[in-house]
């Protein structure tokens, strides 16, 4: 099981020629920033549709800006939080044989309206914890689905981040299909955001504004994994033996957009990881594709 933020329509792709980023240029500069900017003028796009394709040379091209100012490229590797081996730990595949064509579009909050995890946005905080804020957003939202609506859970981040001992470092990354098998062989509590009091074990490193002005302190660098504790947060009602969630099975779905969008459907969210280069990190608008 994966979890993936949203259905791709539209897929973005280059000419045969590929353009090679100076080594001496560092991520986070304005020369990135320029050279990605100038890079794309030659990109094309091609939108899907159910009927056809039609090709572009400029739609949905993609800009770049600056989005980690004032911050070291350490800090911003560190939220990278799918470990560089997450490789040895995959799942077995599974491919989904329906033939059918996949829709326009499709909505998981409207498909399955009584589960409020679905919308739901969490926060990581200062961690690169990614890895398993994915996997348990994914496995809250399935329960309720599988449930019909009845069980509605979120499932904690904080257990899944400090108790998981084969699933990698803790908020310096891990590795998503580990998560998926601990689900199923270990269980995970229950817990809500930063400061909620919701479920067994909240997650406890604080929300913090992600290199934006607003109300919340702003991200930090550093900072270390808690400690892993099987014990429920004081007041709650239940032990933290009789509170864990089991899943029935993991797996992992083909790299295929039609598979993924299959999957959606079906089951619904996934969790998803791809490879990040120099140029994603000054990311600004448009249908993302390397340039390296």
């Amino acid at each position: 099981m994966l979890r993936f933020a949203t259905i791709l329509a539209v897929i973005a792709f280059s000419d045969a020629v590929h353009y090679v980023i100076p080594p001496n240029v560092s991520p986070l500069s304005q020369k990135m920033i320029d050279h990605i900017n100038f890079m794309n003028t030659s990109w094309k796009v091609r939108i899907r549709t159910s009927n056809a394709e039609r090709y572009s040379n400029s739609a949905l091209r993609v800009q770049a800006g600056n989005n980690f100012d004032g911050v070291s490229l350490k800090y911003v590797l560190r939220l990278l939080g799918v470990h560089k081996d997450s490789h040895k730990y995959r799942l077995q595949e599974i491919y989904h044989n329906e033939i059918g064509d996949i829709p326009d579009s499709f909505d998981s909050r409207e498909q399955w309206p009584d589960c409020p995890s679905i919308r739901l946005i969490r926060d990581q905080g200062s961690c690169g914890s990614c890895w398993a804020f994915g996997a348990v957003e994914a496995m809250s939202d399935r329960i309720c689905i599988a449930s019909g609506g009845k069980i509605k859970v979120e499932i904690s981040a904080e257990d899944l981040l400090t108790c998981c001992r084969g699933c990698g470092y803790g908020c310096n990354g891990g590795f998503p299909g580990a998560a998926w098998e601990y689900w199923v062989s270990s269980g995970i509590v229950t817990g809500g955001l930063y400061g909620s009091h919701e479920g067994c074990q909240p997650y406890l490193i604080e929300a913090c504004e992600h290199h934006t002005n607003g109300t919340r302190p702003p991200c930090k660098e550093g900072g270390g994994t808690p400690k892993c504790v099987h014990l429920c947060e004081k007041g709650y009602n239940k032990s933290y033996t009789a509170d864990k969630f089991y899943g029935k099975n993991s797996y992992a779905v083909r790299s295929s957009e039609k598979q993924i969008q299959l999957e959606i459907m079906k089951n619904g969210p996934v969790e998803g990881a791809f490879s990040v280069y120099s140029d994603f990190l000054n990311y600004k608008s448009g249908q993302y594709r390397s340039i390296n």
